[in-house]
């Protein structure tokens, strides 16, 4: 028995040391895996401040590449804002934009910081220096979510270094030239030859240095300073195409950070029908106006003489087709309403007096032949301002050209317009209406097409552009009256042998073209501003009217009545494009 407890407790002893080694072999292994722990730990909270750094100059380049400058001055570090206002920034980082023409900037993957500064990647694409890909170093200062950004001139454009302004040097290559539709050069080489002369002087336009409100645009684009640009006519129409691309070098101090050479132009052939410009300048004769002629069914313009598609004036009775239109479309009246034979309408207690006083009226035809106030004034009342600027606004008013210089035709918004006499006034093209020669030619070339507008282009081989501005009955409708005009009404002037012309005369009145009463008290009469008529003289149609082939606009301004002046005007024009090779 106790022998044999003995060697129990021998055992027992055996265990306990044999579990002590055990143990004491073990503890390296659990003091490496505690300090593993903590090396993740340690590594776990470095990563996530380097995210937080990385999203920052992601975050900065992304800013900017939208332009929010006031985003990106959030990101600096007090001691910046100290130095550098918000203005101050924006402007520096628009000044960068102009002088590098930077078209647009993607904002890349940002690195982990690297001596102070977080390295971003951001590609600039510019108009003239091609584009960059390079790593921004953005300065930062703090750690983590709460680094911020050191700002300074080198990071207004990637490649700058501390202390280099960004400047450029550019050049324009050689103009390309002009061609009228048919080839002849309107405008090449240095000078701006011409093998028409006569035909350039009308419609070519010239060079000249760039008005200041173009200067910034032309920056941008890579213009040097003071280049010549196309200031008028045809020059400023296809400026970008006949100057082409400038070419020059991108300096980061004295360093090349790109270069690039000029890109020639192209040559543009215009719509301008040589023969056509010299009938319109011809049929102006000297005086102050324009005259436009265009296709109907192809808005090609065929002439612009004078001041046809850059001077705004009260467009008087022209405008009548278009008030004609919204009272056919509101039902307000057809072709067989009789009204009073009448020499004015009183609207809002003032007299509207037809022109020189006269006495018209009887159907609706008629009256539009005639071109009565005294009908067309209540009627426009009648409508409203509402449909009259509506329907106007079809017709292109309101809508920026699409000719490069042209003038907007306008009429006042309809809350603007006034009283029963303002909209009467504004639906017989007086009040506040405002339009160009091109700009009723159209008017009259939509009729023409039945009820599609086309929109003008200089451009030969365009593709058409038709608005459509009202139903065809209605087009068909206002062009039957229309041949009334020139058949029998006020525009007969502007009749032609054996061919059917639609057409509107209109007179606006500049003053008072009504003469005295006996009556009436000096004072209620002031003296004209001077000798000359107070009317602008007005014309606008197409022929054949069956199967329209040109359409002509005339304003002689201050020159008399539409019906005496301006329809033998544009009778010429009508005529030289009946003739013209091609147009049947």
């Amino acid at each position: 028995m106790v022998a044999g407890g003995g060697g129990a407790r021998r055992s027992q002893r055996a265990d306990a040391a044999r579990r002590r080694r055990l143990l004491l072999r073990g503890l390296p292994a659990l003091a490496l895996v505690a300090l593993a722990v903590v090396a993740l730990g340690t590594l776990l909270a470095g990563g996530g401040s380097a995210a937080a750094e990385r999203r920052l100059a992601e975050r900065w380049a992304q800013l900017w590449a939208r332009g929010d400058y006031a985003g990106m001055y959030a990101l600096l570090d007090p001691g910046s804002r100290a130095r550098v206002t918000p203005d101050a920034l924006a402007a520096a980082y628009r000044e960068a934009a102009l002088t590098a023409t930077i078209r647009t900037l993607d904002a890349g993957p940002a690195h982990d910081r690297e001596r102070g500064a977080i390295p971003v990647e951001v590609t600039v694409r510019t108009r003239v220096f091609g584009t960059s890909r390079r790593t921004l170093a953005l300065p930062v200062r703090g750690s983590g979510e709460a680094a911020r950004v050191v700002w300074g001139e080198q990071l207004v454009f990637p490649g700058l270094r501390r202390g280099e302004p960004l400047t450029r040097t550019t050049a324009l290559p050689p103009r390309a030239a002009l061609l009228a539709r048919d080839g002849t050069v309107l405008a090449e080489g240095p000078a701006r030859a011409s093998q028409a002369p006569d035909v350039s002087a009308e419609i070519a336009g010239r060079l000249a240095p760039a008005p200041p409100e173009q200067q910034a645009a032309l920056r941008a684009l890579g213009y040097p300073s003071g280049a010549l640009v196309g200031a008028s006519g045809l020059e400023r129409a296809f400026e970008h195409e006949l100057a082409g691309r400038p070419g020059g070098t991108l300096m980061a101090g004295a360093r090349v950070l790109a270069r690039s050479r000029p890109r020639p132009g192209r040559t543009v052939r215009t719509t301008i029908d040589p023969d056509l410009e010299r009938a319109a300048a011809a049929a102006l004769a000297g005086r102050y106006g324009g005259i436009a002629a265009l296709v109907p069914r192809t808005g090609e313009v065929l002439a612009l003489a004078g001041v046809a598609f850059s001077a705004l004036q009260p467009p008087g009775s022209t405008f009548k087709v278009v008030t004609l239109t919204g009272v056919l479309e509101a039902h307000l009246a057809n072709a067989r309403t009789r009204f009073p034979i009448a020499d004015s309408a009183t609207l809002a207690g003032v007299r509207l007096e037809n022109a020189n006083g006269e006495f018209c009226g009887g159907t609706l035809v008629d009256a539009f032949a005639h071109s009565c106030n005294s009908v067309f004034a209540p009627l426009g009342a009648r409508l409203g301002a509402r449909r009259l600027v509506a329907v106007a606004e079809r017709y292109g008013f309101d809508e920026p050209p699409p000719i490069v210089g042209a003038a907007t035709s306008t009429i006042p918004p309809a809350e603007l317009i006034g009283d029963a006499l303002g909209i009467g006034s504004s639906a017989i093209g007086q009040g506040r209406v405002q339009a160009t020669a091109l700009q009723m030619t159209a008017v009259a070339a939509t009729i023409a097409m039945r009820g599609r507008r086309p929109v003008p282009t200089l451009r030969l081989g365009a593709r058409p552009r038709l608005v459509r501005v009202t139903r065809p009955a209605v087009a068909r409708a206002v062009a039957r009256m229309m041949r009334a005009v020139v058949a029998y009404g006020t525009g007969t002037a502007a009749a032609i042998d054996g061919v059917a012309v639609a057409g509107k005369t209109g007179t606006a009145e500049l003053r008072s073209t009504v003469p005295p009463k006996p009556d009436d008290e000096p004072a209620q009469q002031p003296p004209p501003e001077d000798d000359g008529p107070d009317t602008d003289a007005w014309f606008v149609g197409y022929p054949p009217a069956e199967r329209p082939r040109i359409a002509v606009g005339a304003l002689l301004v201050e020159a008399g009545a539409g019906g005496a002046v301006a329809a033998p005007a544009a009778r010429g024009v009508l005529i030289a494009g009946l003739q013209r090779p091609g147009s049947r």
